[in-house]
């Protein structure tokens, strides 16, 4: 975006800020009180000053938005450490120990739900309050939010629930950067703090600044980039990326070695995969809705329910192989590419599929894309074994499109899988990625998602 030089000091973004003196108007009062040049030098060098105002005044905001980012992405990725850290640590414990935390989910569940109705009031809304707030339709994220849902997932995965980390760390990040926001001197900031938050929260906890960016910029509104949030999503994800790496927070990644040709043959089969998945994870986000609707009409005190639920879902748990598919479901992603068909059950996604909708239903903390993830790769195995292609390579196109049918974006999971399996396969996620977001039945985890191609 450009600005003429009779044009009002103004960021790229429609931001101006609030100080009374701009830094265009800084080099406005520079050309004008400086005294000339001896030489006779001096109206080449106002000639200079005047482009360096034109292109500050165009590009400005970009550049001061992305060095805000960065700051804001350090903070992110450091809290994203601890969280993602402790969390490791906790299902490590519980899966040497099953029987010692299991059995009491119910009871855990029970805390969970009772500190939020005590001192969460509207933060219970989770996922669905960041959007209100991108949207507009909201102004304050309270700072609260951070402490519960960090406290309240840990707790969940402690005890053996289903559920992931992802829309934790995203409202982590949206959190304290709109925060942030809200203090600094900017007019109209819109929705771009909590866009970058989004991006530095997910980007801290994966370590895929590239899908990070994307996933923030696409997520709110299905069809639509908010592009004016580009490059300070981009700065602080990188910068969260960094900080939780040299914090000791690991990244996942597997690079592929399989070797397979985009030839029409390949291609229609890429495009079969893509359907299934699209299917599988339509059909998950339908159910999460449907589910906690049912579940909330059943039980309809939060506390009761989370009890009855969680009492119901240890003895489930437990039967089913002391805690398969309890917690985030990383053992099932590290079996799909270590062992392939030999560590993955044709019921391992199916199990997962719906044992993390009752988790999650029964209103326990966490997020969904980890168990999308391990979902999509639990079901490559199968489908790559009847389709005739490497396992490993439909595990890790399962991996990516699943969440992102059941996310209902296309670029995120795209890169994420480039990010994580390698970028020689870019073309065999779009694919997959492409069709599986078409056949996704329009259906999203975030039920507040708007969709910007109707009408």
């Amino acid at each position: 975006m450009r600005f003429s030089a009779g044009q009002k000091p103004q960021t790229a973004f429609g931001m101006m800020t609030s100080a009374t003196v701009t830094a265009a108007e800084v080099f406005s009062f520079v050309a004008r009180t400086r005294p000339p040049e001896p030489d006779g030098r001096d109206g080449k060098r106002t000639c200079m000053e005047e482009r360096l105002h034109r292109v500050w005044q165009s590009y400005g905001g970009v550049i001061v938005l992305g060095a805000v980012g960065i700051p804001i992405g350090v903070a992110v990725g450091a809290i994203d450490a601890v969280f993602g850290r402790v969390l490791i640590a906790i299902g490590a414990v519980r899966d040497a120990h099953p029987f010692w935390f299991i059995p009491f989910l119910a009871a855990a569940g029970a805390l969970i739900a009772w500190s939020y109705l005590r001192f969460g009031k509207n933060t219970g809304r989770g996922m669905s309050l960041v959007f209100d707030v991108g949207l507009g339709r909201e102004n304050v994220i309270p700072l609260r939010l951070i402490p519960l849902i960090m406290g309240g997932t840990w707790i969940t995965h402690l005890f053996g629930g289903s559920a992931g980390r992802e829309g934790v760390a995203v409202q982590i990040g949206a959190t304290l950067s709109h925060w942030i926001g809200s203090k600094l001197p900017f007019r109209n900031p819109g929705n771009t703090f909590l866009l970058v938050g989004m991006a530095a929260g997910f980007a801290g906890l994966f370590r895929t600044p590239l899908a990070a960016t994307l996933f923030a910029l696409e997520v709110l509104v299905a069809g639509r980039l908010e592009l004016q949030a580009l490059f300070p999503a981009l700065t602080s994800s990188i910068a969260a990326s960094a900080t939780s790496g040299a914090l000791g927070l690991e990244k996942f990644e597997v690079p592929l070695t399989a070797s397979t040709a985009l030839d029409p043959r390949t291609l229609a089969l890429l495009a079969v995969l893509g359907v299934c998945f699209g299917v599988v994870g339509g059909l998950f986000a339908w159910c999460l809705k449907w589910g906690k609707k049912i579940a909330a009409a059943r039980i309809e005190h939060p506390v009761k329910r989370i009890a009855v639920m969680g009492a119901a879902l240890s003895v489930v748990f437990l039967l089913l192989w002391q805690g398969r598919y309890s917690g985030l479901g990383t053992n099932l992603i590290s079996a799909s590419f270590a062992k392939g068909a030999a560590g993955i059950r044709p019921w391992d996604w199916a199990l997962k599929f719906a044992l993390t909708v009752l988790t999650l239903s029964a209103g326990f903390q966490g997020g969904e894309v980890t168990p999308l993830f391990s979902i999509g790769a639990s079901l490559g195995v199968v489908l790559g074994g009847l389709m005739g292609l490497p396992t490993a390579l439909v595990a890790a196109l399962g991996y990516a499109a699943v969440f992102g049918s059941a996310t209902n974006t296309l670029l995120a999971p795209t890169f994420i899988g480039a990010e994580v399996f390698g970028f020689a396969y870019l073309p065999h996620f779009f694919v997959v990625c492409a069709v599986a977001y078409l056949f996704n039945m329009d259906k999203s985890i975030y039920a507040l998602q708007e969709v910007g191609y109707r009408g």
